[in-house]
């Protein structure tokens, strides 16, 4: 069982996994395309035992397009987020991929929200297309 950490720019908060992602996605939201700075979010998720954080980060929870909340937690020293949960779906917890700054991490399998898509952006063709 491979074991990863994920941490902020400064290395203040941190989030330690065991085992593989259930799941790796690209978002293309324009929610997470302000929040990374950049045309998508890539993130990994994973069951909330597998997941073990240390630091101080501060939360900062966005209601999206549907109504549902996310809760995002970020280092207060250099601005990062590290890990996030969505609201009621606590079992699980979502931790952008680059946060592992690991070239070898599994690729997206989930492509969500095409429409909001940089026109000049391409998914890989095996990836599962969601709204």
């Amino acid at each position: 069982m491979s074991t990863r950490l994920a941490s902020c720019s400064c290395g203040q908060l941190t989030a330690t996994v065991e085992g593989e992602p259930l799941r790796v996605s690209v978002c293309h939201c324009l929610a997470c395309q302000r929040r990374t700075g950049s045309v998508f979010g890539v993130q990994a998720r994973f069951p909330k035992e597998a997941v073990i954080t240390a630091g101080t980060g501060y939360d900062y929870t966005r209601t999206g397009d549907a109504g549902g909340q996310c809760r995002f937690t970020f280092c207060p020293h250099c601005g990062a987020t590290v890990f996030y949960q969505l609201v009621g779906q606590d079992d699980f917890v979502g931790i952008p991929v680059g946060a592992f700054a690991a070239p070898a991490f599994p690729g997206p399998g989930v492509s969500v929200y095409e429409e909001r898509m940089h026109g000049w952006v391409t998914m890989p063709a095996q990836i599962e297309h969601i709204f």
